[in-house]
């Protein structure tokens, strides 16, 4: 049998190699071992068993969350000089926490080079005016931000969110909030929905306010939007130019059929007609949004212990969302001791009572009483206004 090791040739007899050798597995694997020892293309580590060194020494992975973090790596590429990189993080304002985070979520963030990379992204969003603390908070939060192109995911992004929102404060102000804005794919679909609330005669205005409080809501797939659209206007009969049509959509939007039906059937239980529930809910959506157990405390206080009728909180359906423990409970128990000890209060509807704010309602209720009845006034304070 002919072996060839490079240039050379050794000549084995099959049969001296069967009876005078070790074995013939023995003779593969001493020429396995010196045709790598031969022919390796470099005896420095590969990437992934440096990275792994890299993340224990330098950021403080264990052995365990280092091997973990290395396998997202498909790259081959070399590890040049991650310690630039590291550098750059900290004159930026990271600290190793934040890194760590970071680097485990995105590990090729190492791989990026400084000058060309990661600095013209950072740039980018402090010329939109995240800066400081602000930015580094932002990017730790969603740290796949560094990883998308700088013209081809950020900055039409940002263009996009601009046009949303009308300025750059306000974009700034919906990414502190919402960092995956500038990491979302798919801006496109913002931008279709944006289009279809426009052409169904959304005011910008309401648009913006709802781009800055739920933009979820424009990440959905355009035909589901039509979807909530058209039931807004044609089943809960909700007028496009009316307040609550925005508010109504993102309520639908969070209930499916059968979990909309059950709180349905609980303002049923208390004697609502499908006119009452649909009356309140295009005066305040939100009240559906309710999880059940609430909608029905509110309405045994309010409707059985209280003898409310239904048409009254039709009317004025925010009393069922204020907070119970916090607002309602401890306003009742105020003004029923009041009246209990028979002295002299303001006469205000309840509705109006409960929808005070709080120093106004302590003014009302709590201080006539300090000087002439300091026993009393400590009592219905520790109620109201407990420490």
């Amino acid at each position: 049998m002919l072996i060839r090791f490079r240039s050379k040739a050794v000549a084995v007899s099959i049969h001296s190699t069967i009876f005078h050798c070790n074995g013939f597995g023995d003779l593969l694997s001493s020429f396995n071992f010196r045709s790598q020892y031969l022919y390796s293309s470099t005896s420095t580590p590969a990437p992934t068993h440096f990275l792994v060194k890299y993340l224990v020494d330098s950021l403080g992975f264990s052995n365990e969350e280092a091997a973990s973090t290395s396998a997202k790596v498909t790259s081959r590429r070399n590890l040049k000089n991650p310690d630039l990189v590291i550098n750059f993080l900290k004159q930026t304002g990271f600290d190793n926490t934040q890194m760590k985070i970071m680097v485990s979520r995105v590990p090729k963030l190492l791989f990026r080079d400084v000058s060309k990379t990661l600095k013209p992204k950072f740039q980018c969003l402090m010329d939109l005016g995240l800066s400081g603390s602000d930015l580094v908070d932002v990017i730790a939060k969603d740290s796949q931000i560094v990883d998308r192109g700088l013209d081809t995911h950020l900055r039409p992004t940002i263009d996009l969110l601009r046009r949303l929102l009308g300025s750059n404060e306000n974009v700034v102000k919906a990414l502190k909030r919402f960092p995956w804005l500038l990491s979302f794919r798919a801006h496109h679909m913002m931008e279709n929905n944006l289009l279809l609330l426009k052409n169904y005669g959304v005011p910008d205005e309401r648009i913006k306010k709802l781009m800055l409080r739920n933009p979820s809501y424009f990440a959905q797939n355009p035909e589901r939007i039509k979807g909530l659209l058209h039931r807004m206007e044609n089943d809960f009969r909700v007028p496009r130019d009316s307040s609550s049509f925005l508010y109504g959509c993102q309520v639908l939007n969070s209930l499916n059929k059968s979990k909309l039906e059950k709180k349905f059937g609980v303002f049923k239980s208390f004697g609502w007609s499908d006119d009452d529930i649909l009356k309140m809910f295009r005066k305040l959506p939100f009240c559906v949004g309710l999880s059940e157990v609430r909608i029905h405390k509110a309405l045994n206080l309010f409707m059985k212990e209280l003898g409310l009728g239904t048409a009254y909180l039709v009317s004025h359906p925010a009393i069922l969302v204020f907070s119970m423990d916090k607002r309602v409970v401890p306003r009742m128990q105020v003004l029923k001791i009041l009246d209990e000890k028979k002295v002299e209060r303001r006469k205000l509807d309840l509705y109006y009572a409960l929808s005070l704010a709080e120093t106004k309602f302590i003014d009302y209720f709590v201080q006539p009483y300090k000087d002439q009845m300091p026993d009393l006034y400590e009592q219905l304070k520790k109620i109201v206004a407990p420490k």
